[in-house]
C-alpha cells in the first residue's frame, strides 16, 4: 500500500512536468531503530529474542555496563528489533542500532523518484544506488547523470553505473580517482556536485517532520512501509509548495 500510494504520487508530479528526466542525485542515511543498545546481546544458539524477559536478564530495563565489551553483529543482535543492524555513518559517530535508508532524487525540484530501505550492512549504499539507478534507467530508456559524493566513488561503483548507462558524477578524490577529466571537465559535472545536496533536503524532512528520527516501528517489513509512506508524504507536500511558486523559465 504504501509503495503504491508513492507511485500515485509520483505520477501526479510527472504529469505535471516536474520531474526531470536526466539528472538525478543518490544518497543514503542511518534511520535509528526503535532499540536500544542494551538489547545488543550475545548470540546463543536456539535463543530467541523475546527471552530478554526471562528472570535471570533483570527485567524489561536491567542495569548493563558495556565498557569494553567487543560487540559485533557477527556475533550479537538485537533482542527487541533482530533485523537492525549495528552501524555509523562516519568514523568520528558514536555506533547505533539502525537501517539504511536510500533516495534517489531528481535535481529539478528534489522530488523523491525512487527509495529503498535496507539493513546497515557496509556496502548497503551503493547495492541500494545501483538497484534504484537500474529501475530508472528502465523507466528512462535513454543516458541518465547521477550526482553522489565521495561515498560512492568507487571503482567497483563507477564500472557498474557506466555499465546501466549511467554516467556517475561522484565527488573527485586526492588519489585513485575512479573518473577521468571527460567527466570532471564538462561543464554538467559541478552542476551535478552542487545540485546532489537537495537530497539533504529530503533526509532532513523525513527526520524532522516526518517523524523518522527516531523509529516507532520494529522489524524491516514495517520499517520499510514507513520509509516509503514518509517519501510519499515528502513529495506531496513539495508538490503542493510547488503548485504555489511562479513556473520556471
Amino acid at each position: 500500500m504504501a509503495g503504491a500510494f508513492f507511485e500515485k504520487i509520483r505520477t501526479q508530479a510527472e504529469a505535471q512536468k516536474l520531474l526531470s528526466r536526466e539528472h538525478f542525485s543518490v544518497d543514503g542515511t542511518l534511520v535509528e531503530a526503535a532499540a536500544s543498545l542494551k538489547s545488543f546481546r550475545p548470540r546463543r544458539k536456539g535463543e530467541h529474542p523475546e527471552d530478554e524477559d526471562h528472570p535471570r536478564a533483570g527485567g524489561r530495563n536491567p542495569e548493563v555496563d558495556l565498557r569494553g565489551e567487543h560487540r559485533s553483529n557477527a556475533t550479537h543482535c538485537s533482542r527487541t528489533d533482530p533485523d537492525a543492524l549495528l552501524a555509523k555513518h562516519s568514523p568520528g559517530e558514536a555506533a547505533r542500532l539502525a537501517y539504511a535508508g536510500h533516495l534517489l532524487v531528481e535535481n529539478r525540484h528534489g522530488l523523491i523518484v525512487s527509495s529503498a530501505l535496507t539493513p546497515a550492512y557496509g556496502r548497503a549504499e551503493p547495492e541500494a544506488a545501483l538497484l534504484l539507478l537500474s529501475q530508472e534507467g528502465e523507466r528512462q530508456h535513454h543516458r541518465l547523470t547521477v550526482g553522489a559524493d565521495g561515498g560512492y566513488h568507487t571503482k567497483e561503483f563507477v564500472q557498474r553505473a557506466r555499465a546501466l548507462g549511467i554516467t556517475p558524477h561522484v565527488a573527485e578524490k586526492a588519489r585513485y580517482n575512479a573518473i577521468d577529466q571527460r567527466t570532471t571537465t564538462w561543464e554538467g559535472y559541478a552542476v551535478s556536485l552542487r545540485r546532489r545536496k537537495i537530497v539533504e533536503e529530503a533526509f532532513g524532512w523525513m527526520k524532522t517532520v516526518g517523524g523518522l528520527r527516531k523509529l516507532r516501528h520494529r522489524g524491516l517489513a514495517k520499517v520499510r512501509a514507513i520509509f516509503t509512506f514518509t517519501c510519499a508524504c515528502f513529495n506531496l507536500v513539495r508538490l503542493r509548495r510547488l503548485g504555489a511558486e511562479p513556473a520556471l523559465a
